[in-house]
């Protein structure tokens, strides 16, 4: 079943960190972590280490 999850965290870019906040549909919470990664790191060029997950919420 597919939910819709809310994650909350911040990422480095170029020397801050910046706050963000996604809603991503996905199976598991797994997959919506893995969606997110891909997407900042095809967005903003983010390597997963510099990604700092703070909460996830499922709806």
């Amino acid at each position: 079943m597919v939910q819709t999850f809310t994650i909350k965290g911040r990422f480095l870019m170029g020397s801050s960190y910046q706050i963000f906040e996604r809603e991503i549909k996905a199976d598991r919470q797994e997959h919506a972590l893995e969606k997110l990664y891909v997407d900042l790191g095809s967005k903003h060029g983010t390597k997963r280490k510099h990604i700092i997950i703070e909460d996830v919420k499922a709806d």
